[in-house]
């Protein structure tokens, strides 16, 4: 009988670990919707107890490193290429994708630097070759930004000059490669570019040119709890979230 309580003890300890365990979702998603999913994440931890594990790299990052076995996960939040992609790999399971948000690409200076015209495309690129260093993502990096970036500087007629003068970064934000002076000016998704402190946003690129990435979840096919994972999309998809997609600098997916 003096075992008693001790053996209760155990046990209560080994069910609420399990709980523990069970109320947490690993989750994977591409750089550009960190502020948006980190914000749901605390609202959603609030609202149902469950923690949502997080890790954050390119699209293209992900992918090698699913393709490669090395990473596993519950939600996938990346392109809605990317998703589709790894669902017809076995990855992802089919029809659980959801489109989320979506973000344009931005121009970003130092807080007090005078901010350049970028209100047309012949301003932009005037802006661009005036500069003294660029910052972008490198697009072997499997950023989204960058890769497009790449393709526009093509486009426009001026990637040599350009990318003379690149600081091309590997992941995070761009932001944070102008806001200590490493470049001029950068060039990324608004929705990173809001959180970081110390520059200023100049503005979207002109519509002509602009790029929206969009970002979409789907459920791991090796998923621990698919309903849970499912539960986690429709929170990440619902009404409720749009306030918080709005004020990190997104746009709803559709």
């Amino acid at each position: 009988m003096k075992l008693l309580p001790a053996v209760l003890a155990t046990a209560l300890s080994l069910a609420m670990s399990h709980l523990a365990q069970a109320a947490e979702i690993k989750v994977i998603s591409g750089g550009a919707f960190k502020q948006v999913l980190n914000a749901l994440a605390a609202q959603y931890r609030k609202e149902t107890g469950t923690k949502l594990d997080i890790t954050y790299r390119t699209v293209g990052q992900h992918l090698d490193l699913i393709r490669g076995g090395q990473e596993e996960f519950d939600v996938a939040i990346l392109t809605p290429p990317a998703i589709d992609a790894l669902a017809k790999e076995g990855k992802i399971v089919p029809g659980t994708r959801a489109d989320l948000a979506k973000t344009g690409i931005g121009v970003v200076v130092k807080s007090g630097a005078s901010p350049p015209d970028i209100s047309t495309v012949g301003a932009f690129k005037r802006a661009l070759l005036a500069a003294k260093s660029v910052a972008f993502i490198d697009p072997k990096a499997g950023g989204s930004s960058g890769i497009y970036i790449e393709g526009l500087l093509a486009r426009l007629g001026i990637a040599d000059q350009i990318n003379a003068k690149a600081v091309l970064v590997h992941g995070g934000a761009v932001a944070d490669h102008v806001a200590d002076g490493e470049a001029e000016i950068g060039i990324h998704q608004i929705s990173e570019i809001l959180s970081v402190a110390g520059v200023r946003l100049v503005g979207p690129l002109p519509a002509e040119i602009q790029n929206f990435t969009v970002y979409a979840a789907g459920v791991g096919a090796a998923a621990k709890d698919g309903k849970a994972a499912r539960a986690l999309i429709k929170f990440l998809a619902g009404p409720s979230a749009l306030p918080i997609v709005k004020a990190k600098g997104m746009e709803p997916a559709s």
